[in-house]
């Protein structure tokens, strides 16, 4: 019994010596070699993006909850106007980079509203429905989103 556990130590000390051997090569470097190719791939993809580097990279698609299909959003689009419910902590900024990045538009204005969440009965008990935000967009003239497709 004293023979194999002499052999199975042996083996194991040479595993970790050459393991400790691998980790003082890569020791060896310095901390700029290590990250620098990791910096240049940052830059690369910092250059590749625009002043939106905010909203994109499917951040579009957070702040456009989805589009309003109400029989007055229907009638405004006649106007140019679109209507589309955003997140609660979106500005008009964030919503005309996002309608730029999702339709390829850019918004003429951006209005947005806040609207309160209703009171609901059921029954005994009764709640609040969420509140939200939503946002009315105006593109130039002679440019339409197609929303009403599918419908």
């Amino acid at each position: 019994m004293g023979l194999f556990s002499n052999k199975k130590n042996t083996d194991s000390d040479k595993s970790k010596q050459t393991s400790q051997k691998e980790v003082k090569k890569d020791d060896k470097k310095s901390m700029k070699e290590l990250y620098q190719n990791e910096e240049v791939k940052q830059e690369v993809k910092t250059s590749k993006d625009s002043k939106d580097s905010k909203v994109a990279s499917g951040i579009a698609y957070r702040v456009l909850v989805r589009p309003l299909i109400t029989e007055k959003a229907t009638e405004l689009s006649s106007l140019n106007k679109y209507a589309f419910e955003v997140c609660t902590d979106a500005n008009k900024i964030e919503v005309a980079q996002a309608v730029k990045e999702v339709y390829g538009i850019k918004p003429v204005s951006v209005n947005i509203l806040k609207m309160k969440g209703k009171k609901v009965v059921r029954g005994r008990y009764t709640g609040k429905r969420k509140d939200w935000k939503k946002a009315i967009v105006t593109l130039p003239k002679g440019k339409t989103i197609r929303i009403y497709e599918g419908i």
